[in-house]
């Protein structure tokens, strides 16, 4: 897997903003990556050091399509914790 195939987006919501403060960057990753290749994909794109990587996997939610239901895809989520010091400016100025 290459890269930005790994890391999809990053993910910005008030619980995360909070998490910022802690060092702890979340993302949403591809379904078959493991700790080690998020952790070389954050490190190579942000120049950073990772001491950690905590991976979730999200399950889909129901949605309702007209008279039917659908089901959202399940993703994945990792929440990285850099060495203190560190940042990632791409979440810095989002409000």
């Amino acid at each position: 897997m290459q890269l930005y195939e790994i890391l999809r987006r990053p993910l910005v919501t008030e619980k995360n903003a909070t998490l910022q403060m802690g060092g702890k960057y979340a993302f949403e990753v591809d379904k078959r990556a493991n700790k080690m290749q998020i952790k070389e994909a954050v490190e190579t794109a942000f120049k950073v050091t990772v001491m950690g990587v905590n991976v979730m996997n999200m399950p889909g939610k129901s949605k309702r399509m007209g008279r039917g239901m659908a089901i959202t895809p399940n993703w994945k989520k990792a929440i990285v914790t850099l060495k203190s010091g560190d940042k990632i400016d791409l979440f810095e100025n989002v409000q």
